[in-house]
């Protein structure tokens, strides 16, 4: 690592400073197409790492238990009115450490141990924290799940059911209902799980992590109006540090508010607010609009191009940043494809896919999108070159064909060397 760039650091933990170098050549040289990652610009990495870092401040403004906060304060009132603004909702709050014990809260605040809850099958495209069973939300709850069809038409095979939802409502009357997920393609109908969950008596959650930075610019439906509460982190599509955010009515922000704290958890990271500030701010700007809707765009290429390749991709398209491919026909297993595709310097996540008959560690699929490639400035234009690399690298993966993969990285690194990622400190 450049002492000139971190010289405290370099001179203290040499070591550790080179790893965090290695990162950095690491995040510049490849093209990272896992959906949950970003790159955050460098006055949120600055944000990030001030001296907000060294004040205590359990409460929230204006309510604390420590003494000089003034400042604190209004750090964390210009996240919180920045949020409100953004998503338009009656009431947010920044403290949350990250997206899982975000969702946690929402359990404090409104359900009771034993209750019934509802979300999305994990190997359908849900969230651990959505009553699945290895989660404490499925251990300390009582966890039904809905899923996706599966059918012979494209048009319709991997969507949700939104009969099926209903029925399953009605018959266990959930406390709390949440609708997004992890690997879902496809444009979430917040008004159809509204009436759901009017008709079911429930508390409508929106976990709208993957898509919120596309909400903000206006490239995916707001679930605000539809929905009790709205869980997000910070990072992802909106660009921001890991953190996350939790906007409701304001008919439950005493709740939300005490779950949080001091339900949950102490006091708040102040840096990671400072950062989440400057993320939303950013998300409020025209270029952020055009940036969101790029995401999509460059989605819908990609999954064409896949297409136009024979590669089989759930639901047959994507409606957001977010591709879920299956592999059993190219007859390469996931987690092989990813690891190759990662030794090419293409990084993805192996993903289970809908009714997947492997086991989750060495599923069928791997999952990809398209917010850390636009971040950089790929276009719709680059597509066709990315489902080439991804066509090249599986087939190497199936063939162990080294050589093959060692050439698509360097084609990579110089098409990245074109598009340098923001907050990056390389040249």
């Amino acid at each position: 690592m450049s002492a000139s760039r971190h010289p405290a650091l370099s001179a203290t933990d040499p070591e550790l400073a080179s790893h965090i170098a290695a990162e950095e050549v690491l995040q510049a040289e490849t093209l990272r197409l896992i959906p949950s990652e970003n790159y955050v610009s460098a006055a949120v990495l600055e944000a990030s790492g001030t001296v907000l870092q060294n004040k205590y401040s359990e409460g929230y403004p204006g309510r604390r238990y420590y003494e000089g906060q003034q400042n604190i304060d209004r750090v964390e009132a210009l996240a919180i009115e920045r949020a409100k603004g953004l998503f338009g909702v009656d009431h947010a709050n920044v403290q949350p450490y990250s997206g899982s014990p975000a969702n946690l809260a929402v359990y404090l605040a409104f359900a009771q141990p034993g209750d019934t809850v509802m979300g999305m099958a994990l190997p359908m495209g849900g969230h651990l924290t959505h009553g699945w069973g290895v989660s404490a939300t499925g251990s300390w709850f009582r966890g039904v799940q809905y899923g996706v069809r599966a059918t012979a038409d494209p048009e319709t095979n991997g969507l949700i059911d939104y009969d099926a939802v209903r029925e399953l409502a009605l018959a266990e009357r959930p406390k709390l209902i949440f609708c997004g997920g992890t690997a879902l393609p496809r444009t979430i109908d917040f008004a159809a799980f509204a009436e759901i969950a009017r008709e079911a008596g429930s508390v409508l959650v929106a976990d709208v992590a993957h898509i919120a930075g596309l909400i903000a610019g206006g490239a995916h439906p707001s679930p605000a109006g539809h929905v009790d509460v709205i869980s997000t982190t910070t990072h992802k599509t909106l660009r921001g540090p890991r953190g996350a955010m939790l906007m409701c009515r304001e008919e439950h922000a005493k709740a939300i508010d005490k779950a949080v704290f001091p339900g949950l958890q102490g006091g708040p990271h102040n840096q990671t607010t400072a950062g989440i500030a400057v993320a939303l701010h950013e998300a409020a700007q025209p270029s952020f609009v055009r940036y969101a809707h790029a995401v999509v765009a460059n989605a819908k290429a990609l999954a064409a191009a896949l297409l136009e390749r024979g590669f089989d991709l759930v639901s047959g398209g994507t409606d957001n940043h977010l591709i879920l491919i299956d592999l059993t026909g190219k007859e390469v297993p996931g987690k092989v494809a990813a690891k190759a595709l990662d030794r090419a310097g293409i990084v993805v996540n192996y993903n289970t896919v809908p009714f997947d008959p492997r086991k989750p560690f060495d599923p069928s699929g791997i999952r990809i999108g398209t917010p850390s490639l636009t971040s950089r400035g790929l276009s719709t234009e680059h597509m066709p070159l990315v489902a080439d690399w991804i066509t090249r690298a599986v087939d190497a993966a199936a063939k162990q064909d080294e050589t093959a993969l060692k050439a698509i990285r360097a084609e990579v690194a110089d098409l990245m060397a074109a598009f340098p990622a923001p907050g990056l400190p390389l040249s």
